[in-house]
């Protein structure tokens, strides 16, 4: 497709880029020498800012940002089901619908914890008899389940409009008391989860995974949800997804697979969810972390730079995340001419 020149402002999603503050001064150390670009889009901002987290919202700060700026934020709560589902082409009936994703549960010393989705790696064949056995329960309890992906299943739930429920990437390693679902209808969660665990603790699915030293599917997590006449603004940004959660591929109007040519290629303002740091900032693996954040280096923010240098686009925006804020800032070409700002990463700080 064709661009035009200095039209596009592209806002690059980056969750978990924003190191903890624990590690943050040894990790922005050892990244510096290998990442210009990314602190010259830091450092030369026409605008900055780091905001905290709204704990009030069970949810991690870009995933608000970005339900934000879709506007799929309902009371506070990333509302996203809905839209998820148009994006895997079904379109919902009526009444409010949750994501379910399943997922493993392990009992640790003292709590239950869930691991990263991300390293579950559910076959579609096996996602497809996971979801076929468990689907008589859901129906016995009143509420329909649809297909959407390996990873994303949906549920109809009218009279759980209310429940509080917690994204995955909010949840994961963390003890999960403080965040399954709460509310009036909590116990009906529990006992549909009770009884699928039951059914799918013997499931052969299971049974090979163990086999093959995979995680067991033994639970399902179930959130964001939102009425079926629920849908993105309608002058919400385009959506691009890279390396990013499932239930963002549900929602971006263009999977990324080479970031260069996509950047060559940027005709439209653009928001780019880029997860490629998440599971390495999940797990705690900092040496993973740094290497893929150089990566993005050569990747993106290098022809970023160059494309906003050479007016190619109109500006950019970075928005990166932890757990507990997000920094979120701006540059065009003529913030880059600040020469008397250094190019730093202590913004990361």
């Amino acid at each position: 497709m064709p661009y035009n020149h200095g039209m596009a402002h592209i806002t690059l999603v980056l969750p978990f880029a924003l190191p903890i503050p624990e590690f943050a001064p040894d990790l922005v150390r050892a990244l510096a020498p290998n990442a210009p670009a990314l602190g010259a889009l830091l450092s030369r901002t026409s605008s900055y800012a780091r905001v905290a987290v709204d704990d009030t919202v069970r949810a991690l700060p870009h995933e608000q940002w970005l339900a934000r700026a879709l506007g799929l934020l309902e009371a506070g709560r990333p509302a996203l089901a809905a839209a998820a589902m148009r994006g895997r082409g079904i379109e919902p009936d009526g009444g409010t619908w949750f994501i379910v994703n399943p997922a493993h549960i392990e009992i640790a010393r003292t709590h239950l914890l869930m691991a990263d989705l991300r390293n579950i790696r559910l076959s579609e064949p096996d996602s497809r008899a996971l979801f076929e056995s468990a689907r008589p329960y859901f129906e016995e309890a009143g509420h329909a389940l649809a297909w959407g992906d390996a990873q994303t299943w949906f549920m109809r739930a009218d009279d759980w409009a209310a429940l509080d429920t917690a994204t995955p990437d909010a949840a994961v390693g963390m003890d999960l008391t403080d965040w399954m679902p709460a509310g009036a209808h909590a116990a009906a969660f529990r006992r549909l989860q009770n009884e699928v665990q039951i059914l799918w603790h013997s499931h052969p699915v299971n049974a090979e995974r163990e086999a093959r030293r995979l995680p067991p599917v033994n639970a399902f997590w179930l959130w964001g949800a939102a009425d079926a006449a629920r849908s993105r603004a309608p002058r919400a940004p385009a959506l691009a997804a890279f390396d990013a959660a499932p239930w963002v591929d549900a929602l971006a109007d263009t999977p990324v697979t080479d970031l260069p040519a996509f950047v060559a290629g940027l005709d439209r303002d653009t928001i780019l969810v880029c997860g490629s740091a998440a599971a390495s900032a999940i797990g705690a693996d900092w040496g993973i972390w740094i290497a893929q954040m150089g990566q993005l280096e050569a990747a993106l923010f290098a022809p970023i730079l160059k494309a906003l240098l050479d007016n190619r686009v109109r500006s950019v925006s970075l928005v990166l995340s932890h757990r507990d804020a997000h920094a979120a800032c701006t540059t065009n070409a003529l913030a880059q001419r600040k020469f008397w700002r250094r190019p730093t990463l202590d913004r990361l700080l």
